[in-house]
């Protein structure tokens, strides 16, 4: 091993740790248990991951850093080194910490944090991946000796906060129901937020909107082409058709949805069968680039039919459509923002969404009314075009505040 070489990872880990802004933190860093043995995070790509580990790094070994290494498995040194020689080298070296991220373009990912856990049992390990890992049901049995965490893009909160607009803590879901009329009025005597929402719609999902505000539709398209075309190959045994197929089923859907599918329709189109569509149809969900609505509780053994399919959130709606019906961008972000919170959302048969199999929500504008759903107990009406509510007609962008 030389020596020369592998410390070209330390001094790429000191530049990337230093250049790191800590102004801003995603939601979840305040709820990492950062100091577990072993800790997977996984989220979309341009989530923020990356960001959130070397501002970990930056701020927890200020007065020791030489304990700690951040390594990304994209780095071509990986071409020609193992992170096995990093682990032992770190190790032997005084090292305690190793945040490494990628994980999911190294193969056999999962035997190799079962060893390193086993045979280097003091050393914390942190990585982060794709998505589309199925951690729980790895080789090696992980599952059972790390914590898992699972981070979406920017809340409509968090992007007020990153902005420098508003800063406000997050409000849970029942309490936001019973008391939606005071928090709305606490926010709007600060700010008018009907038009940093229609922003957020458009770009404020992805952290990295900043970085390009004029390219971001174009940069959001390179980032959906390098989850199908790198990640998803990495993770599942797909063949380079399939991943065509897949980019081609989600161009489809892009224009079309939220739907009732015609799922023969769709199959026809692709030129292909129901199994390898509804597998295709699934990987899509797995990459946080859709999400599928059903009436049916999914599970492991059973891929529900869908009854409704969405982007996963409105920015890939806009950098993929020319036309976003408005209809459509509203449902769509009540479904990223609630999803992205642990809810349990299932398709009615009366309303739009029925949240953890108890709350009935129907989606409109402001000339929305309760014909729908009246009469029907713990049902809402959540409204895109008004700053305030009253009773269980709720604004639509306060549901960007669950996280």
């Amino acid at each position: 091993m030389e020596i020369v070489s592998i410390e070209e990872l330390y001094r790429t880990s000191s530049r990337l740790i230093a250049r790191t802004p800590t102004n801003f933190h995603r939601y979840m860093y305040s709820k990492i248990s950062w100091d577990a043995w072993l800790i997977a995070i996984k989220g979309a790509r341009g989530t923020g991951k990356t960001t959130m580990l070397l501002q970990r790094l930056k701020e927890g070994f200020k007065n020791n850093p030489q304990t700690a290494l951040y390594v990304s498995l994209d780095n071509l040194w990986f071409k020609t080194h193992s992170l096995s020689e990093v682990v032992e080298y770190h190790y032997n070296h005084g090292g305690t910490h190793l945040f490494i991220d990628e994980i999911h373009k190294y193969d056999n990912w999962q035997t190799l944090i079962k060893n390193i856990a086993d045979e280097y049992p003091d050393l914390h390990i942190v990585y982060t991946g794709s998505s589309v890992l199925k951690i729980n049901q790895n080789e090696g049995d992980l599952s059972r000796r790390q914590l898992v965490y699972t981070l979406p893009g920017l809340s409509f909160r968090e992007y007020l906060s990153f902005e420098n607009i508003l800063d406000k803590p997050a409000i849970a879901l029942d309490d936001l129901l019973e008391n939606h009329q005071r928090y709305a009025m606490e926010i709007l005597t600060e700010v008018k937020i009907l038009p940093h929402f229609e922003t957020y719609l458009k770009t404020g999902y992805y952290p990295f909107y900043k970085r390009d505000h004029a390219g971001f539709d174009q940069r959001l398209q390179a980032v959906i082409r390098t989850v199908l075309y790198e990640d998803l190959p990495a993770v599942e045994d797909v063949t380079y058709e399939t991943v065509r197929k897949t980019e081609r089923m989600m161009m489809i859907l892009a224009e079309h949805v939220p739907q009732t599918p015609n799922m023969n329709e769709l199959y026809g189109q692709l030129n292909t069968n129901r199994n390898q569509g509804m597998k295709m149809l699934y990987l899509l969900e797995r990459t946080a680039l859709i999400h599928i609505l059903s009436s049916e509780v999914k599970s492991t053994k059973h891929l529900a039919k869908p009854d409704k399919i969405f982007m996963n959130n409105t920015n890939l709606m806009y950098a993929l459509t020319t036309d976003s019906n408005i209809g459509t961008v509203r449902e769509v972000f009540f479904n990223s923002q609630l999803a992205a919170t642990g809810n349990e959302l299932n398709y009615p048969k009366q309303g739009d969404f029925l949240v953890n199999h108890r709350h009935l929500f129907e989606i409109g504008g402001k000339s929305k009314s309760f014909e729908q759903i009246k009469d029907i107990p713990d049902s809402y009406l959540a409204i895109g075009d008004i700053e305030t509510g009253h009773g269980n007609r709720i604004p639509l962008w306060l549901f960007g505040f669950l996280y």
